[in-house]
């Protein structure tokens, strides 16, 4: 498999793009990732326990910073006061394509530690 951090989200935009098989998804899932099915719709998610609320805002800040870069903005959530819940797939398309392992491999990337609450027994 390519290393999808060296990748670049293309445009959505364009009419020949499909969404990908379930096979072709369960052979790109980033480490941590989950396929979900919403509607009939593939998404990639994940979850993540952030300190504080204010430390939930900056997990979303440094998210926005590499989604705006590639052009490819997932949907954020913050569920009570400190867990965070990423979203990712391609609207245009109703589905999942390599845009989305593109940018949640990026954010896998992310130095987040400081953001993360520890489990037990860390």
């Amino acid at each position: 498999m390519d290393d999808l951090t060296t990748k670049k989200c293309v445009s959505c935009n364009a009419k020949d793009m499909r969404p990908m098989t379930v096979e072709a998804a369960h052979s790109l899932i980033p480490q941590g990732w989950n396929l979900v099915t919403e509607d009939g719709m593939m998404k990639l998610q994940r979850t993540w326990k952030v300190k504080t609320f204010m430390k939930g805002m900056e997990f979303f800040k440094l998210v926005a910073d590499v989604a705006e870069a590639e052009g490819h903005h997932p949907d954020l959530h913050l569920v009570a006061w400190n867990n965070v819940k990423i979203e990712i797939w391609t609207h245009a398309v109703g589905g999942l394509t390599e845009n989305d392992f593109i940018l949640a491999a990026k954010i896998n990337r992310l130095d987040l530690h400081q953001l993360l609450s520890r489990k037990v027994g860390e």
